[in-house]
């Protein structure tokens, strides 16, 4: 994944690494948020928060023009701060993660 272009970030409570989130290259000026994830311990901190705002961050410094993601609608809370980021659900397309039935994108 970093080799082809993409970035991997850690969040850090008290020294031990409590989260993670990534941007995943799919072309020049498209890549994917993934692997974003809050350990259950850590949940509460605005963790979450903090990894996308960096994400979306990096995003605009790197001129990056569409952020896609996946998941899946059961996340509620995850759905919601996507939304409140400005991601926006598109059409899902058939077979990328077995367990995602959701598409959003935004765009810059």
């Amino acid at each position: 994944m970093i080799d082809r272009g993409g970035h991997i970030y850690y969040a850090k409570l008290n020294g031990e690494i409590v989260g993670t989130a990534s941007l995943l290259k799919k072309s020049e000026t498209v890549y994917e948020l993934g692997k974003l994830a809050v350990s259950d311990k850590a949940q509460g901190y605005g963790i979450g928060t903090l990894l996308i705002e960096h994400c979306l961050n990096m995003a605009k410094q790197k001129q990056i023009k569409t952020l896609i993601l996946y998941s899946n609608t059961i996340l509620q809370s995850a759905i919601h701060l996507f939304r409140k980021y400005g991601f926006e659900e598109v059409e899902l397309e058939s077979g990328v993660y077995e367990r995602a039935n959701i598409k959003m994108e935004k765009h810059f």
